[in-house]
């Protein structure tokens, strides 16, 4: 009777797992994203204490973390994940490389069966930090139980400042279950507003303001700066063309007539084309440049002087050497840059701006006024191939305005989302980023949390959404009603596209496209996919269908999916996926 007496005693005591919890709901925290196994039950069967904050359960560990990251970035605060041991934090790692090259404040947290374990070499048993190590910002295991608390504050001050990005904490079950006495505070957020100084600046506007052709490169560093006015600012005094590098969030009104659009994402050529027209470059929040085959030498025009603001010091230089460096916000920089400008440039150069300005306007207007590359999309106007992105996504924004908040990862029909539905209002436009497929359910999901007022659509591919399709399950079950749509082409699109310029690289001969990139056999048929995941959903392969199906989606409370069939346009005489048939 006394051991029992005694065992129910211990049962009692504030353990780790009890600490956590309490940590996380000192953070504020309102949701933990993630999918549970039996090394961490222990910490998950104490969530009942603390109600207020909830489990998001995702059905694999990808879909969890893509959550998270989607989440963070509408929040601009750490999320928190839960992982399962090595094959959890297995799972996840993807959609960590995503969440670290998109600067995402994850935390993340995996548990092992214990330390008394770490020389048997068992089952699941792996140097989780090596592991984690590649795709985080900094990775750490929890060998001591007065110490819980104290890395987890660590991990989230390391997260949470810039450059931010995810972190990772290996929890080994006997430290959670072990007697815990530390105290609870909330982490301190460290405030890293620095301004350059006031020469510096002077000497940067000089750079810019006594060039004949300034270009701005921008990326999502200026929106976690909340930098945009002073962007703007600077690109109009300057009447300088703004350029997006790893910029997948609103860090300039894309209507704004210097806004140019997003530089080369695949190939280094493409950025060059751009970037070699200018004599004088300003680099801001973004690191150069973000292409899976980039651009070895030769980027910039010979003589071009080249500066770059960011709060990660790592980027400046990294890959091109620059004429002038300044590690600080770009808030403030372009701020106090916009400044100077006023009083560095001369009667002439003002002229010449403004000309600048002007000629940029009148091209613009021209290019709204021609048909866009995506047609009409009046019935019987074009082919089926141009007519239906223009209708689909024309009808929608005329439902949606500027007001919904748009999760894209269309990939290969990205242009066409972002010229109907652009982004404009910060905090209203995601894109996909890092190169992990199957974001575009799951980060339309924790952006709906973040704003459960507003109308959320993420749109995906079939070929990336079957990489995360188990997250409706979890839209479903948590009520989470944002509304997805796939853009349904039969195929890998992109990897159509890419091996056409590879083909034209090593002068090989057009042929049949490989096998392996068709996906239209078996046809997926995700309404039957969605329904079986309890999510409702609708077919559009017409362009009668697209109204109807729209006004079903946005008035549905929950969630809702349209399986968009997109006419595959004939880059290859031999290739007729299109979905269905």
């Amino acid at each position: 009777m006394q051991s029992q007496t005694k065992g129910r005693n211990t049962l009692k005591q504030r353990t780790g797992c009890t600490a956590l919890l309490e940590q996380l709901a000192a953070e504020g925290t309102r949701y933990l994203f993630g999918n549970p196994g039996t090394v961490e039950e222990g910490f998950l069967d104490a969530m009942r204490d603390v109600p207020s904050i909830q489990y998001i359960l995702g059905l694999q560990e990808s879909v969890a973390v893509a959550m998270a990251d989607g989440h963070a970035r509408a929040t601009r605060r750490p999320a928190f994940v839960q992982l399962h041991s090595c094959v959890g934090l297995g799972n996840g790692i993807g959609m960590l490389y995503q969440a670290k090259r998109g600067n995402s404040p994850l935390v993340v947290l995996a548990g092992e069966a214990g330390l008394a374990y770490d020389a048997m070499d068992a089952q699941m048993a792996c140097d989780l930090v090596s592991m984690a190590r590649p795709v985080t910002k900094w990775a750490t295991r929890v060998v001591d139980p007065g110490s819980v608390l104290r890395v987890l504050r660590r991990a989230i001050k390391i997260a949470s400042t810039p450059p931010m990005g995810p972190v990772f904490v290996a929890l080994p079950m006997d430290v959670l279950d072990a007697p815990n006495d530390e105290s609870v505070f909330p982490t301190p957020r460290l405030d890293t507003r620095s301004a350059p100084e006031p020469e510096a600046v002077k000497a940067l506007a000089h750079l810019l303001a006594e060039a004949e052709q300034p270009l701005l490169i921008v990326g999502d560093g200026v929106a976690a700066s909340g930098a945009q006015e002073e962007l703007t600012r600077v690109a109009e005094l300057l009447g300088a063309e703004v350029w997006g590098a790893n910029s997948s969030e609103v860090n300039m009104d894309a209507a704004h007539p210097l806004f140019r659009g997003l530089l080369g994402h695949m190939f280094g050529k493409d950025s060059a084309a751009v970037v070699s027209r200018a004599d004088a470059v300003l680099i801001a929040g973004t690191y150069v440049f973000p292409e899976v085959f980039p651009a070895l030498s030769g980027v910039f025009r010979p003589g071009a002087k080249v500066a770059h603001v960011d709060l990660d010091a790592y980027e400046i230089a990294k890959n091109f050497p620059v004429d002038l460096g300044l590690v600080a916000d770009p808030k403030r920089t372009l701020a106090a840059l916009a400044e100077a400008l006023t009083w560095v440039m001369t009667p002439a150069r003002r002229e010449a701006a403004e000309e600048r300005l002007r000629s940029v306007r009148e091209q613009r207007e021209q290019e709204r006024a021609r048909p866009s590359s995506a047609g009409t999309g009046s019935a019987g106007s074009g082919d089926a191939h141009t007519a239906m992105p223009s209708r689909f996504l024309g009808e929608l924004a005329k439902r949606v305005g500027d007001e919904a908040i748009v999760f894209d990862e269309a990939l290969t029909l990205s242009p066409e989302v972002a010229r109907a539905l652009p982004g404009r209002r910060p905090g209203h436009f995601f894109q996909t980023r890092g190169g992990s497929l199957g974001v575009g359910i799951p980060g339309a999901l924790g952006v709906k949390l973040a704003h459960p007022d507003k109308t959320v659509i993420g749109f995906t591919g079939d070929g990336g959404s079957m990489y995360t399709i188990q997250a409706l399950w979890t839209a479903a079950r948590h009520d989470i009603g944002a509304k997805f749509v796939v853009c349904n082409n039969g195929g890998y699109r992109l990897l159509d596209l890419n091996i056409l310029e590879y083909w034209k690289e090593r002068g090989i001969p057009e042929h049949p496209f490989p096998g392996s990139f068709d996906l239209a056999r078996p046809a997926l048929h995700f309404v039957e996919l969605a329904r079986s995941l309890g999510v409702p959903a609708v077919r559009v392969s017409t362009e009668q269908d697209i109204g109807p199906a729209l006004d079903l989606a946005l008035s549905a409370s929950g969630p809702f999916l349209i399986d968009w069939v997109l006419p595959h346009a004939p880059l290859d005489p031999t290739a007729d996926r299109r979905c269905g048939q």
